[in-house]
């Protein structure tokens, strides 16, 4: 079956890190319509480009938010540098660790995981024909079909060729990543771009190809047929460096290095911003972008959303889901300023697999609009959220993933990670405490701060001239630690019987979060063995609630909590006291 004109497409910032998305239709498209002669493009002084387009993610971005790397393990996902979710209902994905190891997992649908055959897998499988290859440019059609770049220039395709998406002159299907070299012989790639069933790649050149489906003219050669390999695209294109690319459905956008915009192809819903709803079979200028300059374009399904160097941002195109952010749900054939009350905005966001638009302002607030869950948002919203990502983590449908996010993020190190980093440093404490023969190095501040015990303690009794380590005997030195380390990173990692030494220091220190902590860690490691010896401590530091659950459990167990060594070797008198509990509770009845 043909794929329909309708269009939405991937986008990101000027970058190496790319990013795409696109999946199947729900829309009625607009038949197609001739196209209308192109409007002459106007020279103007190259557009300041900024000095990075990054669009690595903040540290706080989390890919466990994303189903299918739940089924990761702690270490796999601390492993990923690089990741994308993208299928019909966000059930596929590729991912690439530290060591440059290419991984997919999923559905598989039409050979989109390159695995050499079409089986579909829970359990990541390794691309080793992509191992070592560095991955700068990342995109995938809803074919599917999927294009890839490296830092080497390569580009490679695999999955869905009916149409010749994947560049290789053939229709045959792509079962694993090949290199594209037709008609790319001594180019160098950095950016890739896929529609539903056409493909686009963009040089260090500043030149675009493009190859596939063509029906609307969506790869810009001037006739609606298909191209089965790599073709350059000129007309209004010539002599201009193209800086950045994306797709729609059936539509093709670029970025020129002076800020103009320039689309070609499925017109229907007014997403290449010309005034009308005409095709158009080669590159036209975004006349009504005149006198701005561009820096950014986001295709979604059927609308577009353009970043400008001042950070002001347009939108046009498709607005039946209110993606537009307009107040309404009137399509706009051209484009319209929204957002003029916020502040600066940073970075657009929006992929052709939903209806969904978001945005970032430079004091990092974001805002989503268009179906968010099912609902239809018709101006933006500004969410809880730090980053665009997260809004299509937890409100596109299907959750996939508006660009190839990276994990990598600058050194830079929040509050709380400084903290945890310098916990038992020895470099910047100012304070030791010695346990058992062993020294844990601290920061009398953050002691102060963090707890009521040392605080009092050291405005009641420090002076210059006591000195710099406090001895502990009273506690264990895994207790001890554990306690400090605590008050760093407000987590606690013990096995349950030392947490009964710790739910003692608790109490003594009056820390009432940590004996919850420690009565959580004691109930989630309660045994047979053990069960009588924690409901003792319960009793012994007044934990209401943990002796309750360790007297129900034993009860629970009753006869081989009465075989334990813990059992005989506990005191007469809390013995007698909980054979009397029991036998209230009809625990020796027959």
């Amino acid at each position: 079956m043909e794929p329909c004109c309708s269009t939405g497409g991937s986008s990101r910032s000027n970058s190496v890190s790319s990013s795409s998305s696109s999946s199947s239709s729900t829309i009625p498209a607009l038949a197609p319509a001739p196209a209308p002669a192109s409007t002459s493009a106007l020279n103007r002084t190259p557009c300041p480009r900024p000095a990075s387009r990054s669009v690595k993610s903040p540290a706080m971005v989390d890919v466990s938010k994303w189903p299918l790397f739940t089924l990761l393990g702690v270490h796999e996902i601390a492993s990923i540098r690089q990741a994308c979710v993208f299928g019909t209902s966000a059930n596929e994905a590729i991912y690439i660790t530290h060591d440059d190891e290419v991984y997919v997992i999923g559905l598989n649908c039409s050979n989109c995981l390159g695995t050499g055959d079409s089986q579909s897998t829970i359990v990541p499988k390794k691309l080793d024909c992509l191992s070592g290859k560095k991955v700068v440019s990342l995109s995938y059609g809803s074919g599917p079909h999927v294009l890839l770049a490296t830092e080497d220039g390569e580009l490679y395709s695999w999955g869905h060729n009916g149409y010749s998406q994947l560049g290789n002159g053939s229709t045959n299907q792509g079962v694993s990543p090949v290199l594209v070299s037709t008609n790319l012989q001594n180019k160098r790639i950095t950016e890739v771009a896929c529609g539903s069933h056409h493909s686009m790649a963009l040089t260090t050149e500043g030149e675009v190809y493009a190859w596939g489906y063509n029906n609307c003219g969506q790869v810009g050669s001037g006739s609606t047929a298909n191209q089965s390999t790599p073709r350059k695209v000129s007309n209004c294109l010539l002599d201009k460096a193209v800086v950045h690319i994306t797709c729609g459905q059936t539509s093709s956008m670029a970025v020129v290095h002076n800020g103009e915009v320039y689309g070609w192809g499925y017109n229907g819903n007014g997403q290449l911003g010309l005034g009308n709803n005409g095709n158009q079979l080669t590159p036209c200028r975004v006349a009504a972008l005149h006198g701005l300059c561009v820096l950014q374009i986001a295709s979604g399904y059927a609308h577009s959303l353009a970043l400008t160097d001042e950070g002001l941002l347009y939108a046009w195109g498709a607005n039946t889901y209110g993606q537009l952010g307009t107040g309404n749900k009137i399509n706009q054939l051209s484009p319209i300023h929204i957002m003029a009350e916020k502040e600066r905005i940073v970075e657009i966001a929006a992929c052709h697999s939903t209806h969904t638009s978001a945005a970032k302002t430079q004091n990092s607030q974001v805002y989503m609009w268009g179906q968010c869950r099912g609902q239809v948002i018709i101006l933006p919203h500004l969410t809880h959220f730090t980053c665009t990502d997260d809004v299509f983590a937890c409100f596109a449908t299907p959750s996939v993933m508006w660009r190839l996010l990276s994990m990598e993020h600058d050194d830079f190190l929040t509050v709380a990670e400084s903290l945890k980093k310098e916990f038992d440093s020895p470099e910047t404490s100012d304070l030791k405490f010695r346990v058992d023969g062993k020294c844990i190095y601290v920061h009398k501040a953050v002691l102060k701060i963090r707890c009521e015990h040392f605080r009092s303690m050291f405005q009641s009794h420090w002076n210059e001239d006591m000195k710099d380590v406090i001895e502990i005997d009273q506690f264990s030195y895994p207790v001890y630690r554990s306690f400090l380390e605590y008050l760093y990173t407000d987590n606690v990692d013990l096995p349950p019987e030392d947490a009964i030494g710790l739910l003692d220091l608790a109490t003594s220190y009056c820390e009432n979060r940590l004996k919850r902590l420690c009565q959580h860690i004691i109930k989630r490691g309660i045994t047979v063995e053990n069960a009588f010896f924690l409901l003792a401590a319960a009793v012994r530091y007044d934990a209401e609630d943990l002796e309750e659950f360790c007297f129900k459990f034993c009860v629970n167990h009753l006869t081989e909590v009465t075989k334990t060594a813990a059992f005989w070797q506990i005191d007469g008198n809390m013995l007698k006291e909980f054979i009397c509990r029991a036998g209230r509770c009809g625990a020796f009845k027959n």
